[in-house]
C-alpha cells in the first residue's frame, strides 16, 4: 500500500503520477493523517472497471444458472457462436 501526503501531491505532482503509473497501484492521499483520496493511473483504472464489469457479468451469469435458466455444454456454446458469427 503506497500513502502520501497531499502535500506530496500539491508539491511534487509529477513524481506522485510517476509512480502510479510504474505501479499501476493505487496511492493513498492522506490529509492532515487521515485518509482522504485515492489517487491511481488512468490504465490501472480502466483495468479494474473492466475487471469489475467481467465480475459483474460471471455472478450474473451463475445467479441465472442456478435460477434454472439453460446451460449449454462446450460443443453447443462453440455452435451458437459460429451461427452469430455466419449471421453478420
Amino acid at each position: 500500500m503506497i500513502i502520501k501526503a497531499s502535500a506530496s501531491l500539491r508539491n511534487d505532482y509529477t513524481s506522485i503520477s510517476n509512480l502510479a503509473k510504474e505501479t499501476k497501484e493505487p496511492i493513498y492521499i492522506t490529509k492532515n493523517g487521515e485518509g482522504d483520496l485515492v489517487l491511481m493511473s488512468i490504465e490501472a483504472y480502466e483495468q479494474r472497471e473492466q475487471m469489475l464489469k467481467m465480475r459483474e457479468r460471471v455472478l450474473q451469469a451463475e445467479q441465472e444458472r442456478l435460477d434454472g435458466m439453460p446451460t449449454f455444454s462446450i460443443a453447443q456454446a462453440k455452435e451458437k457462436l459460429r451461427e452469430r458469427i455466419n449471421e453478420m
